[in-house]
């Protein structure tokens, strides 16, 4: 059941639903509380079906999650050693649990991020265990997060708290785009005011918290607030990201043709539009991801060098050759280009990038490099490689039958490997003398 803010805190628990938590609350030490975001989306009403659970507890936090673990089958990882904080993970549910610092509850919830956050269930062991009345539970809220949450307004405790761990200057602009909450004036202030001290956050740290971002349904707003704000300029942002990601809003999935399992391309198109190869290496991103990411902004910009009048980008705007190397270079991440062209032309290239066997947009040489050289006694080399992309193209275009493409040397059509061949010699003759020779047959 929903839990809005103003609601009794049974309501809230029964959004909780402790009894499906894998550790009993009865199993915790008395003077556990439940705090952070599974209180505030209880009160919102938007848990998950696992949610994340912070405990603060008042006994070493490491010694119990490491107890816990050993008891229930879990494991145990350690966050934060000199201020005992340590991660629970068990039976796919993952728990926090951490020392109360400051001496009580409330001087803990005063050293947090944002109001919203700053709001605790404690756990009472004797109410939850029958000798009391859950109805007797009360929030514990030091900070007015409560009213905030009523007008879903993010508001930071204090500067000091933001300035402690800076990611908070990013984490602010993420959870008020994750929410749909407007940030506070004096809030929004703050984090313009101290952007450059995110600088100081490891880079990883920077680049998960924009993957969370990107991920949000309005996340290209959120970038766009977070790039407004100067958060992103000390790490590199590309200029004009702004307007790369006006078009990237959750409806361009449905108007571009791609389903709810191709929307993980729908972040990946809002991170490339942000965030460059360079940018991407100084958050620390695998090579992985600057290398897609780049490509994303190359391919984009080829599109638009070459857009109709109307302004339109359609891959058949392209060149043969420049589009072979596209469907090469963006097999996998295409998805991520079509949400940026015409929609039209973008439903209709998501249709045969589905189909695996359509031989543009997945494109393979009828025979690959191994077959070619016992065919054809050709050794490694460019000229090799050259002919392989010769036929890649041939078979791309439709130029070059065959019933399927021949990857592997245990390829047995034989009139789909002599059309290979003869298109493979006629290639080597017309590029002059080299060191071919007659094609042999197994």
């Amino acid at each position: 059941m929903a839990c809005e803010p103003g609601r009794q805190v049974p309501e809230l628990w029964r959004a909780l639903a402790p009894e499906t938590w894998p550790v009993a609350p009865q199993q915790l030490p008395a003077g556990t509380a439940l705090v952070g975001g599974a209180v505030r989306d209880g009160l919102l009403g938007r848990l998950a079906d696992r949610p994340d659970l912070d405990l603060v507890v008042p006994v070493d936090a490491i010694d119990l999650a490491r107890r816990l673990g050993r008891q229930l089958g879990g494991s145990c990882v350690v966050l934060d050693q000199e201020r005992s904080i340590a991660r629970l993970v068990l039976k796919g549910w993952t728990i926090d649990l951490a020392r109360c610092a400051g001496g009580d509850l409330a001087a803990d919830l005063a050293r947090r991020d944002f109001t919203a956050n700053a709001i605790a269930l404690p756990l009472e062991g004797a109410q939850l265990q029958g000798r009391g009345s859950v109805a007797d539970l009360r929030l514990i809220d030091p900070c007015g997060g409560l009213p905030d949450l009523a007008a879903r307004r993010l508001v930071a405790i204090s500067e000091a708290n933001l300035l402690d761990d800076p990611l908070r200057l990013l984490r602010g602009v993420r959870l008020a785009c994750e929410l749909t909450f407007r940030i506070a004036p004096a809030t929004w202030a703050l984090i313009g005011r101290h952007r450059q001290r995110i600088t100081t956050v490891a880079g990883e740290r920077v680049l998960a918290e924009l993957e969370r971002l990107a991920a949000a349904p309005e996340g290209h707003r959120g970038l766009g607030r977070a790039l407004e704000a100067g958060l992103l300029q000390p790490w590199g942002a590309a200029d004009g990201s702004e307007d790369r990601l006006e078009p990237l809003g959750p409806q361009r999935l449905q108007a571009c043709g791609l389903t709810p399992p191709e929307a993980w391309a729908l972040p990946l198109a809002r991170l490339a539009a942000v965030l460059n190869g360079p940018t991407l290496e100084r958050l620390r991103a695998s090579r992985r991801l600057q290398q897609r990411c780049q490509r994303l902004r190359d391919w984009l910009e080829r599109l638009q060098r070459s857009a109709s009048p109307e302004g339109r980008l359609s891959l058949e705007s392209l060149a043969e050759a420049e589009r072979l190397l596209l469907h090469r270079q963006l097999e996998e991440d295409l998805p991520a280009l079509l949400l940026q062209i015409d929609p039209g032309a973008a439903r209709a290239a998501m249709e045969r990038w589905r189909d695996p066997a359509d031989r543009l947009f997945h494109p393979r040489p009828p025979l690959d490099g191994r077959r070619l050289q016992q065919l054809l006694a050709i050794p490694p080399g460019p000229r090799l490689g050259q002919l392989i992309d010769h036929l890649t193209a041939e078979r791309a275009f439709g130029r070059l039958g065959g019933t399927a493409a021949m990857d592997t040397a245990e390829s047995t059509d034989q009139g789909a490997i002599d059309e290979a061949v003869a298109a493979a010699r006629l290639w080597l003759e017309r590029r002059g003398p080299g060191s071919e020779s007659a094609p042999r047959r197994d």
